[in-house]
């Protein structure tokens, strides 16, 4: 498999607290703009979506044990891909997610990003102690 190459990147660390969900979406909104991509964009609406629900699920499951949350923005012309990490150990199964339990945020992530032709892909720290969830979306 070719590896896409993102050559728009941003980083952006938080206190894991609820006002985090606020600024990883506003933030999403402020580099897209900035790489020119439009908000009217079919994926734009609910790649925020699927952004909210990840950090989200960090805030209410991770803070115990991360006290931030990272978010890593990228994208190309043609592609629009984002990981939301934290420091708890456990690592979240994708697969079936969306077939489930109705109302989960991780089910609602994983159902939106395949209605958009998209990836998901937990990829756990080389220590263990944490975990990214990748999503990438075609534009």
């Amino acid at each position: 498999m070719a590896r896409v190459v993102l050559p728009h990147r941003h980083v952006l660390t938080l206190p894991t607290m609820p006002s985090a969900v606020r600024v990883a979406r506003e933030t999403a909104e402020q580099v897209l703009d900035e790489w020119g991509i439009s908000r009217r964009h079919p994926a734009v609406g609910p790649a925020l979506l699927i952004l909210s629900e990840l950090v989200t699920n960090a805030v209410r499951h991770a803070a115990a044990t991360s006290p931030h949350v990272t978010v890593v923005y990228a994208a190309a012309k043609d592609t629009f891909a984002f990981a939301v990490h934290d420091r708890h150990p456990y690592q979240p199964t994708l697969h079936g997610a969306g077939t489930g339990d109705r109302g989960s945020g991780l089910a609602t992530v994983v159902e939106l990003t395949l209605a958009l032709a998209g990836t998901a892909v937990v990829r756990q720290d080389a220590d263990g102690g944490g975990k990214s969830i990748w999503i990438t979306l075609p534009l």
